[in-house]
């Protein structure tokens, strides 16, 4: 595996001054990020599977050990005040559970059956979407939850950053990020770690534009729960309608902090047709503005 193995380009990474040490370093992240230039396809692929299966009502289910568990679970948290994702419609399967965040579980991860188990008792089912990340790729719980997984005919995606690794073998959609040798041999949470974040990043993001909880660049699906979240609310709706702020925040307060429908509420619309709008579209806005504006001509 080539993130065990020793570069020779930092042999001497103990020896170097700070400066020369931390440049070095700057440069294995800069080259992470190059490497998953190579995986864009098959990020998309991933993406054009997912919606689907999440419009029926799935869920997005993160598999990790480690600090690939940890990047997963973060890609996932950071979903519900972002888009407004349903807490309930995300599944973290952690080695070692959720204590592993932040107490290393090194042992938990050496038993393939345990994973499966995990995948049993969420009850991951045709209709969810499984992301399993690993940068070995030999991982046996991240591999046994990801087979019981597709078995199940779940979504499944895998991400690996060594060649031929076996977690691919599991998956429907294997995504290849090749970031080679560390920095440290074996310490993935460098260039590996950068890498797996950008590739969550990518999906998870993609994931939510199409299903409509982005309009015109902007987290629209936000619910303002506090007041930097109504400022910010009340911005996009000024923005989006083209009204003053007094008036967007009149239209955000009516709507209860959904800046959707307080959005449609600053076109004219009633309140009660803005949200029938809104679900007849599955909460597309540009759709749901599309069909106000056919309607007015």
């Amino acid at each position: 595996m080539l993130t065990e193995q020793i570069s020779p380009r930092y042999v001497d990474l103990d020896s170097w001054s700070t400066g020369e040490m931390i440049e070095a370093m700057y440069e294995g992240q800069l080259a992470a990020a190059a490497a998953v230039r190579g995986a864009l396809p098959a990020i998309a692929a991933a993406v054009d599977d997912a919606v689907p299966a999440l419009l029926r009502g799935g869920r997005l289910v993160y598999i990790g050990a480690g600090t690939s568990g940890r990047i997963g679970v973060q890609d996932g948290t950071e979903l519900p005040p972002t888009y407004d994702w349903s807490p309930d419609r995300l599944v973290f399967l952690m080695a070692g559970g959720l204590n592993a965040l932040v107490q290393a579980a090194e042992d938990a991860e050496d038993k393939e059956g345990v994973g499966a188990q995990s995948v049993a008792e969420a009850k991951v089912g045709s209709d969810d979407v499984v992301i399993a990340v690993a940068a070995s790729g030999t991982t046996p719980f991240t591999i046994g939850a990801l087979r019981a997984a597709r078995a199940a005919g779940a979504v499944t995606i895998a991400v690996a950053n060594n060649p031929g690794a076996p977690l691919f073998d599991v998956a429907r959609h294997p995504v290849l990020v090749d970031t080679g040798k560390e920095v440290i041999a074996g310490s993935t949470r460098m260039q590996a770690g950068t890498a797996q974040k950008i590739v969550l990043n990518l999906f998870s993001t993609s994931v939510m534009v199409k299903l409509g909880r982005v309009y015109r660049g902007m987290m629209v699906n936000m619910r303002a729960r506090n007041a930097k979240l109504r400022k910010r609310a009340e911005r996009m709706v000024s923005y989006i309608v083209g009204c003053s702020a007094e008036e967007a925040a009149r239209f955000v307060e009516h709507a209860d902090g959904e800046v959707k429908t307080a959005v449609l509420l600053g076109f004219g619309v009633e309140k009660d047709k803005a949200i029938s709008t809104l679900q007849r579209h599955d909460g597309n806005l540009r759709s749901a503005i599309g069909e106000l504006v056919h309607d007015r001509t």
